[in-house]
This record gives structure tokens, sequence and C-alpha cells, in this order.
């Protein structure tokens, strides 16, 4: 069955949707020109509790009661049935397409999920509105209704502004506020509050891209700011300029709701507690003499090297372009996991004391620089790059003193 987004991507560990329903496609047969007493309205509705529904979602609804006629556009549709689903969304070939619902059912859809609504009524003339219905209309049928969503840049929210654009041409004039002044990985942090690992996964997974200031018109890939932009945009004609809302609508709250509601962030306190073990765990062995341990040092490397596993695939092989130039790749280190492996099945094997020492000094380089990188990384990988480094060091060093005692003997 398909599903509605509002999210425009993230990345290899999040799922994406919105509402749960679908609408039909309008005939060609419909009016094509709309009443007098028709409104046209961009239609906002706020981030909910689930993963899909956290950036909140952005749609047209068209009202014309003369013809009848009472629907919502949502351009962030997809398909969550088909089996390579997670596959193509991980690879970056998601085809998202425009559905049309009754409003009221939309709306009931929305108020089930405890989603507030916020309707701002556009202030066009009649012939403008049919020009904005007639490119929804050629928009929704089957040939012209699906298109290639890009994270950040084509989404729910940017087909909403880019219809609009399309209708009225220059007559719409965006103010260039709000300004954002922020990265785009900023301006996904205060989303993530309520879900940790989420913010985990967004850090891990953008790369340098995400770490430009963002300008006003590409922050519209958030709801949040295409429905300021749409407060401070204006229609121009050849004698007057107009705002372009004319009227703004809270068309459904919730009592007490809150847009981000922060959690525990166990992700960074996980992190601390793998270092405060680790600590632990190799004083214990340099205090009784003992030789480094085998299968704790192999399941860290092992999830390490997998996270740069994911970071490399994400850069090279999948077609985001917010995913390249990963800074991760310093401390999570693909072959780790071959290091893993060499690990539990030849500990002895020439070249692996070698490896731990350079794993030991490139983590003490990254540790050092952490606030210096250009790009912002995840204060939870903190810990666990000390974590890496410790155990690196311990194996590149703290095994001398028993292989010279062995020889000796």
């Amino acid at each position: 069955m398909p599903y509605s987004t509002s999210f425009r991507c993230v990345l290899v560990l999040v799922l994406l949707g919105s509402v749960t329903w679908g609408g039909a496609v309008p005939s060609a047969a419909q009016p094509a020109r709309l009443s007098p007493k028709s409104e046209v309205s961009m239609v906002t509705i706020l981030p909910g509790d689930p993963v899909y529904s956290m950036f909140g979602h952005s749609a047209l609804r068209v009202h014309d009661p003369v013809l009848g006629i009472d629907r919502l556009y949502n351009y962030g549709t997809f398909d969550f049935s088909d089996p390579l689903f997670i596959l193509k969304f991980a690879y970056g070939h998601l085809r998202y397409f425009l559905s049309v619902a009754p409003y009221d059912a939309a709306l009931r859809a929305y108020e089930q999920q405890r989603r507030p609504v916020i309707e701002q009524q556009l202030d066009l003339t009649r012939k403008q509105r049919t020009a904005l219905f007639q490119v929804l209309r050629v928009n929704a049928q089957p040939e012209n209704r699906y298109y290639q969503y890009v994270f950040f840049f084509d989404n729910c929210s940017t087909r909403v502004r880019d219809a609009l654009k399309k209708a009225l041409g220059d007559a719409v004039q965006f103010s260039g506020r709000p300004a954002p002044g922020k990265t785009f990985r900023h301006l996904l942090d205060p989303y993530a509050n309520s879900l940790p690992l989420v913010d985990l996964s967004f850090d891990l997974a953008l790369g340098m891209p995400a770490d430009r200031q963002v300008t006003a018109r590409e922050a519209h890939f958030l709801p949040e700011y295409l429905f300021k932009a749409f407060s401070h945009a204006t229609i121009h004609t050849r004698d007057t300029t107009r705002a372009l809302v004319a009227r703004t609508d809270t068309v459904r709250w919730i009592e007490g709701y809150d847009a981000t509601p922060s959690a525990f962030d166990w992700p960074l306190a996980a992190g601390w507690i793998v270092l405060v073990l680790t600590l632990g765990w190799t004083g214990r062995q340099a205090m009784a003499g003992r030789r480094p341990g085998t299968y704790g040092d192999a399941l860290l490397l092992a999830g390490v090297g997998l996270t740069g596993l994911l970071v490399c695939f994400l850069w090279f092989v999948s077609t985001y372009e917010v995913t390249e130039h990963n800074w991760n790749l310093l401390w999570a280190w693909p072959t780790h996991l071959i290091a893993a492996a060499v690990l539990l099945w030849r500990p002895s094997a020439t070249g692996l004391r070698t490896y731990m020492a350079a794993t030991a000094v490139v983590t003490i380089v990254v540790a050092g620089g952490w606030a210096w990188w250009p790009q912002d990384l995840h204060a939870a990988v903190f810990p666990v790059v000390l974590a890496v480094g410790v155990r690196a060091g311990w194996r590149a060093i703290g095994a001398v003193p028993h292989e010279i005692a062995r020889r000796e003997a």
C-alpha cells in the first residue's frame, strides 16, 4: 500500500514515510477552470512520533465547493510494499509520486497520528488558482506523477514550491526569509532530539556536503522553513504587490503537543560505557601481566570496520551526493574487518602488531583534532574511537614483554 512522507532522505538506517492512505489520480475529464469561490492552500503537517514523520510534511489543498472538489495533493508518496524498497533506499534510487486524497480523509489520518495541521490560504486570483490546479492535475497523471527523490533538494516540500513557481512564474517571489544561518546537518539536529539513534545515523552517514551553510531557498526542504517562507513571500502584478498568504488557520491542534521532544542520549552513554569497560579491562590485563585478549578486540574492530564499510558504500556506491567525502573514515577503517578476522584465526600473524600500532597512532591524531575537523563527528563516536586506540595500542605494545619472556624461556 502507498505511504506518504515528508522526510526527504535520511540515510541508510532510517525509513521514511508519512500518512497511510492513497488517492485516486484525477481524471482528465474534470473541469479545467475553478470557480470564483475556489480556494488553494498550503497545508503543513507538523512532526509526529514515528521516525517516518519526524520532519513534518507539506501538501497543497484545492477546495472548490461549486465544483465539489476538496483534495490534498501530496508529493511525498511512495510504495513501501515494493520488495526492493530497502535496497533502493540504501542505493538512493527512490521514486516518489504525487498522490491525491480527499481532504477530510487526510485530516482524519493526521489526527490519528496526533499531528497538528496548519493551513495557509493563498491570496491568488481565480486565474492563478486555476493555473496551479492545472499544474497539479497534469503532475498527477500516471505518466507524470513519478519523480526521483533527492534528499535536501527534491522532495515533498520543494515540489510544493516548484509547482507554485511553475504555475505563477515570476509573479510569486520569495524574500530570502528566513535565512537559516546553519548547515544542513545542524538543521536536522532539533528534529532528532527524541531519536538519538537516528541522530547518530545522520552523523555517520552524511559527509562534508551536509556541513555547508544552507541558503534560504535550500531550507525549503524542511516543511517548517517552507511554511515560514510562504509567510514572507509576495505576489507581484504590474500595479500591485501583496502577500502570498491571505490567512493562516490552525486546522487541527493536539493538546500538549511538543514538536521537538528530547530524549535520553543513550548512544552517547553507551559510547562512554564502552570506553570505561575498555579501560578497566586493559588495566586489569596490564596489572595481572596477561596477554591482550582476542574475542573482545575482534568484536570491537569488526563493529568499527562494518561502520566504515557502510560509509564507503554510501560514498562510493550509492547515488546520494550528501554522503560523499565522509570524514568518519578517519577512524572507521573498513580494513578493521580483516584485522578482526586475522585476530580470531591467526593472532600471531606477521604484520598484525604493525597494523595495531598504526591504528593507535592514527586514533590519537583523530581524537586530538576532534573539535577541528571540518565535518561534525558525533559525540557518541569519540569514546569509541578512544577505546579502539587503547586496545590497538595495548596489542601493539602490551604483548611485547610476553614475547620476550617466551623467547628467553
